[in-house]
Formats: structure tokens, C-alpha cells, sequence
């Protein structure tokens, strides 16, 4: 190594012995004890050369002042832009927020009527309707109407073979010919002896038995009247008519089958009375009387509305469901309603006078208060109501106190609304009658 020229190696373990100041890691500022004046100072330090005489490849300490440099500039960087959102979102925070609503999302309070109903839900059938038996045995001979036929009262819509019921009329007017003769004679009998009675040519014995042979021939003379009526009552029988106009529902026998008396043919309904039974809770009969009205829907006709009224009530409960089933009438004139349709609908118990209303699901509970939101003066606003009458299917409530008529209210079960908050409608609030039809 040169006179006076210690390496940088040489000072660090130099350093460590004799500088307790000196820790380890610390960078050590290489001393140089003299140095050559032609020599000049470099940025680097230099190593000690090796035995041959060939300097050792230098070490650049530039690459931890990068790295330092580098990390410093992503902190101050995260830092600032940390800073800038800061202000960003404080003021996000300072502008207000204004709720906007669509006119489906708000309604006007008005006055109207309303009406308190229960619900019901039962099955149409036939108010007239009848299973048409053979009132004769015979063979079916004709068939004349089918399933979904209109037949008029009277109608004929089957015929049972007569030949065997011809012969019995044939033979029971032979009957009735012969006791007419018997008639005839025991008649004579009695005009004689009558006679003959009174001239004492015979005795009273002898008269009562002629006048006894005579009441029998007259018994027999309407015996006979009658079987012959009951023959001719058979054939007429044997022709099937339609007790009454209506659409044939089944044919229960075809022609050429056997058929017995009381064996059934066809079954047959009148479509223009038609009936409800519907149980209702018996909790809500003694508000149910005979002739309210009633209206409901079948499935299949989309929003067209039927009309009726209750005609009975039944006077016991069913002992299982505890529900007292009611009769509603309906008159169906133009045929639609057929037998079996399952009907939906309310009795119309009650009707209050024009009173406030707004759509029943702007109606809010929170801890046992009642009360809705309104939009006043571009603000939410929270009030609380005493509701009335509520009328199911429409989906309204009367409000007996805290609104006024055209106060607009939010109809839409909107979370997290703060009293206060500005508020905005896109259009003119809808009428809640209106939302009703919608």
C-alpha cells in the first residue's frame, strides 16, 4: 500500500476499535493522511490493490441515494394527493342533496268516499240446475242434444222406445171397454130390481146384492180409467224434454243403451243466476246483512268487475274452520260466468262520508306513532296522522287528522328520508284515486 494513504477498509476497522461514537452502519468520510499533489480527489473510494498489483473493481454507493430519493418522492406524493381528495370530499360534504321524486313516488291528498269491505273468495255455480232422469225403463232410442247444447224449456232431448209402452195403452183400453160393458149391464140389473122392489116382487136382500154387483162394475170402470191413464202417462214419459231453459252441462247415456227408471240422462243448468258461497270470519258477520253489495273478479277477465248481492247467510259456523259461510247472487245476463269459475271479492260493509284519503302505504309506524312524509316548501316533512276507514282492494286510508286536502305525501316505501332534507317532484304529484286506477 502507498505511503500515506489508508484505505477506506482500513478506517472503518479503525474506526471500530478506537471511536466509540461509531456505530455500525454509520457511513465513515474517508481520511486521506497525504496524498500525491498530481492525484486528484475522487468520488469514490479506492480499494487496496492485490498482491499482483491490479486494482479491485470499485463499489458505487449512488444506488441507496436513488432508491432514498425515489421513496421519498412517492410518500410526498401520496401525501398530496391524500390532501387534494381530503378537500375534494369536505366539499362534496358542504354541498346539500336534493331528493328527487317521479310523480309515481308522491300523491296529493284529497277528499273522496271510502269504503270499508271484507274480503271473500268462493266458487260460482247455478243457482238452477238439474240431473234429467228417464221416468220409464226402455231402451234409448234418439239422442238429440250434446254437452254445451242450449235446449228451451220443453225441448225434446231424448226418446225411449214405445212399442212395449203402446201395447200396455192398447191393453189397458181393452180393460176400461170391457168394465164399461159389465157397467152396462149391472146397471140394467139395478134399474130392474129397483122396479121390482117397489111392486114387493123381490126382497130387500135381493136388491142390495144387484145394487153391490152394480158399485163394483162402476169400481172396476175407473180402475180401469185409471191404468189406462198411467199407460198413456208412460208413453208421454217415454219422450225426454228439458224441464226448464239452460245449456246441457253433461250426456250421461247415449241411444241404443238400456235405461231404467230414474237413470240419468243429462245434466242440465240455467247460466242466469248465478251463486257465491263464501265463508266468511264469524267475527265480521254482524256486520254483514242481506242485500249489501258486492263486488269481485274471476280469473280471465282481466279488470272487469262483476256485481252481486248477499242474498243468505248461513245460520251455524262450519265446526272446523269456525266461518260462517254466506250466499251471494249474481245475476249473469250475458252468459260469462260460467259454473265452477273461482271468484275474488269484497262485501261492502261500510261508506263513510268525503273525508281526507292517501294510498295506505304512505302510511309509516315507528315506535307506536303514526305518521307520513310530505314535500312542504321543498323540504321533507314528517307528520303525524289518525287514520279511519281503510279500503283493502283500493289500497286507501282515511286520515281523520294531520293532513290537508292537496298536500302532496311520498307513496313509496323510501328508506333513510331525514326531516329536512330539500325534496323535488319531477312532475305534478298524482291524485291517490288516480294511483288507484293505475
Amino acid at each position: 500500500m502507498a505511503a500515506g494513504y489508508n484505505s477506506p477498509l482500513h478506517l472503518r476497522r479503525e474506526s471500530r476499535r478506537t471511536d466509540p461514537g461509531i456505530q455500525r452502519g454509520m457511513s465513515v468520510v474517508p481520511i486521506r493522511v497525504s496524498a500525491p499533489a498530481a492525484r486528484k480527489p475522487s468520488m469514490f473510494f479506492s480499494r487496496k490493490k492485490a498482491a499482483d498489483g491490479s486494482a479491485p473493481p470499485r463499489k458505487r454507493i449512488t444506488k441507496p441515494i436513488i432508491a432514498a430519493a425515489a421513496a421519498v418522492l412517492v410518500v410526498g406524493s401520496a401525501i398530496g394527493f391524500r390532501a387534494t381528495q381530503a378537500q375534494k370530499d369536505e366539499k362534496k360534504a358542504d354541498a346539500p342533496v336534493v331528493l328527487e321524486f317521479t310523480p309515481a313516488d308522491v300523491s296529493r291528498v284529497e277528499k273522496r268516499e271510502i269504503t270499508r269491505s271484507i274480503t271473500f273468495s268462493g266458487s260460482l255455480a247455478p243457482v238452477v240446475q238439474t240431473t234429467v232422469k228417464s221416468r220409464v225403463a226402455g231402451e234409448l232410442s234418439k239422442v238429440f242434444v250434446k254437452e254445451g247444447d242450449s235446449v228451451a224449456a220443453g225441448q225434446v232431448i231424448a226418446q225411449v222406445e214405445t212399442a212395449d209402452l203402446q201395447s200396455r195403452i192398447d191393453a189397458q183400453a181393452a180393460a176400461l171397454e170391457e168394465a164399461r160393458a159389465r157397467y152396462a149391464i149391472a146397471e140394467k140389473n139395478r134399474l130392474n130390481n129397483e122396479a121390482l122392489l117397489r111392486q114387493k116382487f123381490i126382497s130387500q136382500n135381493a136388491f142390495d146384492t144387484t145394487l153391490s154387483v152394480h158399485d163394483a162394475a162402476a169400481a172396476t170402470v175407473r180402475s180401469a180409467e185409471a191404468q189406462l191413464r198411467i199407460a198413456q202417462k208412460a208413453m208421454s214419459d217415454a219422450t225426454i224434454r228439458a224441464p226448464f231453459a239452460g245449456i246441457v252441462a253433461r250426456k250421461l247415456a247415449n241411444a241404443g243403451e238400456k235405461v231404467g227408471i230414474d237413470s240419468p240422462l243429462f245434466a242440465l243448468v240455467d247460466l242466469g243466476l248465478m251463486e257465491i258461497e263464501a265463508p266468511a270470519p264469524a267475527s265480521e258477520i254482524p256486520s254483514i246483512k242481506v242485500g249489501q253489495p258486492v263486488r269481485f273478479r274471476v280469473d280471465g277477465f282481466g279488470n272487469r268487475q262483476f256485481e252481486g248481492h248477499v242474498e243468505r247467510i248461513n245460520p251455524q259456523a262450519d265446526a272446523n274452520s269456525r266461518a260462517i259461510t254466506i250466499y251471494v247472487s249474481v245475476a249473469n245476463r250475458d252468459g260469462a260466468l260460467k259454473g265452477g269459475m273461482f271468484a275474488k271479492g269484497e262485501v261492502q260493509v261500510d261508506r263513510s262520508a268525503p273525508s281526507t284519503v292517501i294510498p295506505s302505504n304512505a302510511v309509516r309506524d315507528e315506535a307506536g306513532q303514526t305518521f307520513v312524509y310530505t314535500i312542504e316548501d321543498g323540504k321533507i316533512a314528517r307528520r303525524a296522522v289518525k287514520l279511519g276507514l281503510a279500503e283493502a282492494q283500493g289500497g286507501l286510508v282515511e286520515v281523520t287528522q294531520g293532513l290537508e286536502e292537496g298536500l302532496a305525501v311520498v307513496s313509496i316505501r323510501a328508506t333513510g328520508l331525514k326531516v329536512g332534507s330539500p325534496a323535488t317532484v319531477k312532475a305534478k304529484a298524482i291524485p291517490a284515486a288516480e294511483m288507484k286506477k293505475g
